[in-house]
């Protein structure tokens, strides 16, 4: 009665796993099989997997279950490396084999593990697979750390709101939008889970098409890609769950073209960061309007005492009049809008706002003709009974859920392009708006003022010069767009916008 064997294939690679080698392997083993008068009983076929750890593999596991019910009693391979590169797995193989009395054939190497010198060369072969095996990783390795020093790419996802084209990040039109959304809702609510709970009810979806949660929101707001660099070969991986940060000189940098600009990403950043401090519960809102944002150059912040009607620094005593401060920031709101650098800056604002809402109205489109498609499929595939009512509905009501919350954002978004379309603010519309703020600055009421000034200045600090005297050194946090403006002015004063 002929001997009979199974024949194990595995090859290193899947580009390997697509060409001719497993065929080549099969048929050395057939003529192998075939010279020694043995009948071949089953092919192991373990094409593309790697050599690392072989032994919880299914076909493995099929192979091992064969050798111990007798079905086979040998097992033919090409060579050593190619059964596996883990020297304990492989001595491993040979006292199971040894066990149920079967035999290891290498078509490359001569082994008889039945033998002390046989499994001696046995033991020796497989350290050096192992080694091998070692080998190639140190220079995969090299290879990786080059490549990102040179800013060359290395295979992975791209962030969300990109996707690599000819091995470039470029923006996708269908996630930037809903990327820039979040950076936007994040400036207004300050909360990572409002922003993910925002986003799902208005139909968006992860890359995945699963729900936005606040560890991705995180990921999405602090991933500096959306201001136009993207690092990678930064985290090595210690787990499937787990990893470490490489070295900041192993780190390869891919510009890419902004989602958001970089002032935005700095001024989210920075209020994660403070999150990630210390909690202390928030203060009282300050009664007066510019309350949250008057420092003195000592480094404290300084709050308006009513008895006096002056601002006070309670570590270094100093004081400001009430009154002539604020005829002089009435003062700054007007010039603030009134200079050409500012108006022209005010101006290529609003027209980058009125592409964003073009883009972003694109986008929801084309996510709502999506759903569309997928919901008709759906649809299709029951009625040619591919599917049970019971499938239908499971996979046909969540997306009729998303293309109503889809579709209930849709009108509102069309009519804020249409209003950027046809408000097209002039220059002189612009001068004639300050001119009007700073009219009708006095009758605004405290939470009216706040709003204003919040949106305009981040910092006013009091600082003292040589002569004696005191200057106001302003930071301004961003310019707002015509429509932030739009909504400022119908705060203030409704009949003038």
């Amino acid at each position: 009665m002929p001997k009979e064997v199974g024949v194990w294939i595995r090859v290193s690679s899947d580009d390997q796993a697509k060409g001719e080698s497993p065929a080549h392997h099969l048929e050395r083993a057939r003529a192998t099989a075939a010279a020694r008068g043995w009948k071949i009983k089953e092919v192991y076929d373990l094409a593309g997997v790697s050599g690392k750890s072989v032994k919880e593999h299914p076909e493995c596991k099929r192979m091992l279950a064969d050798i111990k019910r007798g079905h086979i009693t040998g097992l033919i391979f090409s060579k050593l490396a190619r059964l596996a590169r883990n020297t304990k797995e492989l001595l491993e193989f040979s006292d199971y084999f040894q066990e149920h009395k079967a035999d290891l054939i290498s078509i490359s190497e001569t082994i008889d593990t039945s033998t002390p010198a046989g499994r001696l060369f046995f033991t020796i072969i497989a350290a050096m697979a192992t080694w091998e095996r070692e080998e190639i990783a140190d220079r995969q390795k090299a290879s990786i750390l080059v490549r990102a020093k040179l800013g060359k790419t290395i295979n992975g996802s791209a962030p969300y709101g990109y996707q690599w084209k000819d091995r470039k990040l470029v923006i996708n039109e269908d996630e930037a939008p809903t990327r820039r959304k979040a950076y936007e809702m994040f400036l207004q609510y300050r909360r990572k889970g409002t922003v993910a709970k925002l986003l799902n009810a208005a139909g968006h979806r992860t890359r995945n098409k699963t729900l936005f949660s606040d560890t991705q929101i995180t990921r999405i707001l602090t991933c500096p890609s959306a201001k136009g660099l993207y690092y990678f070969n930064r985290i090595r991986k210690t787990g499937p769950w787990a990893g470490t940060e490489k070295p900041e000189e192993e780190w390869g940098i891919a510009e890419c073209s902004p989602i958001v600009p970089e002032d935005t990403w700095n001024q989210v950043n920075q209020i994660i960061e403070g999150q990630l401090k210390q909690w202390k519960k928030p203060g009282k809102v300050p009664v007066n309007p510019f309350g949250n944002r008057i420092w003195c150059e000592c480094g404290s912040k300084m709050y308006e005492r009513k008895h006096t009607g002056k601002f006070h620094c309670r570590k270094c005593n100093r004081k400001i009049p009430i009154e002539s401060f604020e005829n002089f920031m009435r003062e700054e709101l007007h010039q603030f809008y009134g200079s050409p650098q500012r108006v022209a800056l005010h101006l290529s604002d609003a027209k980058k706002h009125l592409e964003e809402t073009e883009q972003a109205l694109a986008a929801l489109r084309r996510q709502i003709q999506k759903e569309r498609d997928g919901m008709n499929t759906t649809h299709q595939l029951l009625l040619d009974g591919q599917i049970t009512p019971q499938g239908f509905g499971e996979f046909y009501k969540p997306a009729e859920v998303r293309l109503n919350q889809l579709l209930a954002g849709l009108p509102k978004l069309e009519a804020d392009l249409n209003r950027l379309k046809i408000k097209h603010i002039s220059a002189e519309e612009v001068i004639h708006e300050a001119r009007t703020l700073y009219e009708e600055w006095p009758k605004l009421d405290v939470d009216r003022k706040r709003v204003i000034i919040e949106s305009i200045f981040e910092k006013i600090e009091f600082k003292d010069e040589d002569n004696g005297g005191t200057k106001i050194a302003i930071t301004y946090s961003s310019l707002p767009t015509s429509e932030e403006l739009c909504k400022n002015q119908q705060r203030m004063a409704p009949a003038t916008c």
